[in-house]
């Protein structure tokens, strides 16, 4: 029985068979013996999970998997299992191409050089559909919820640890879910994941609650430094805040997730990298579509978060981005007015 969770996959050659599209991918994966996993630079839970559930799932049919992050996996989800396989690089050629959670080729640092994928599974709404199939379904709250959903579609079973990757990919795609975005479908397969051995309670403490010192010294930094304006909320992380507080990533710690609590229409914090670049990370209430800002400056996600990732110096970009979002919130102020009560 399929579930509400999916839609017709964003396809370039509407009207799309579903069927065939499963067909297709399951003789792919059914005709590869070695096969290239990859997913986005400064990969996040669903990233990380849904590059392990497939990966391992594949293994267990007995496939030679390579699954590749550019930026390795992030301390807080090295729990997972066969995390340690993971590489920055790909070690060998292999039959088959397979990107997961990556809205453009580009996310995935080069990585696989010059090939097209030959098979994407993703859930951004701005995916650019840069593979020779794509499996894009754009109201998934998640990659991983995508393939909790399809997996044995193609072929493919779930164990515990297949379970667990995937569960952890759901959780913190929706920060518990708590995003707009959630459904009672999604929720369906959160249960069904620990019905295959997930431990949810553990799963949640390890992806979302627990925080090492070095990350909370650098939250301190960026909060003492947090802006607001006309339901705006904002801060900073410096590569100098991140030196400072010994924190070994080039991300911001989910400190994007506490902005997001405020109360606020958006929220937006700006992550100072090397070479004279920012990363940038939108979160939205309900009702404002952040991945319409991010498109302005290369970027996208979703609606209700989005990010990019843009040159120049952290003050200049800072500058641009928030007179943009606060455009964008005044743009849709007389709607607001209009059609909520006072």
């Amino acid at each position: 029985m399929q579930s509400d969770l999916t839609a017709q996959p964003i396809n370039p050659l509407p009207p799309f068979d579903l069927s065939a599209l499963h067909a297709e991918i399951r003789q792919k994966f059914a005709a590869a013996e070695r096969i290239a996993l990859a997913a986005h630079i400064r990969p996040d839970g669903d990233a990380v999970g849904s590059l392990l559930g497939l990966g391992l799932a594949l293994q267990a049919k007995g496939k030679q998997v390579q699954m590749i992050l550019l930026d390795g996996v992030p301390g807080n989800l090295r729990y997972l299992y066969g995390s340690q396989q993971i590489r920055r690089k790909l070690p060998e050629e292999a039959d088959l191409y397979v990107t997961v959670d990556s809205s453009e080729l580009a996310r995935i640092g080069g990585v696989f050089g010059e090939r097209k994928p030959d098979i994407q599974i993703d859930h951004h709404i701005t995916n650019t559909l840069f593979a020779n199939t794509n499996f894009v379904i754009g109201d998934a709250v998640a990659t991983c919820a995508i393939l909790a959903e399809y997996l044995p579609e193609w072929g493919l079973e779930f164990d515990q640890n297949i379970a667990a990757a995937l569960l952890t990919g759901i959780l913190t795609d929706t920060i518990g879910f708590r995003t707009s975005n959630m459904t009672p479908a999604a929720l369906h397969l959160a249960a069904k994941m620990m019905e295959h051995g997930a431990n949810l309670p553990d799963l949640y403490a390890q992806s979302l609650t627990s925080k090492t010192y070095e990350a909370v010294r650098y939250w301190a930094m960026g909060l003492d430094k947090i802006q607001r304006e006309d339901g705006l909320v904002w801060t900073s992380l410096s590569l100098a805040d991140r030196q400072k507080a010994e924190y070994p990533g080039n991300d911001d710690a989910d400190l994007v997730n506490v902005l997001s609590s405020i109360d606020s229409k958006v929220a937006v914090i700006f992550v100072e990298q090397k070479a004279d670049r920012v990363k940038i990370s939108w979160r939205a209430k309900l009702g404002c579509d952040v991945s319409q800002i991010a498109l302005q400056f290369g970027g996208g996600g979703h609606a209700a978060a989005a990010g990019a990732e843009v040159n120049g110096s952290l003050e200049s970009v800072q500058e641009r981005v928030i007179q943009a979002t606060c455009a964008f919130l005044a743009a849709l102020q007389p709607e607001t007015s209009d059609s909520q009560p006072q």
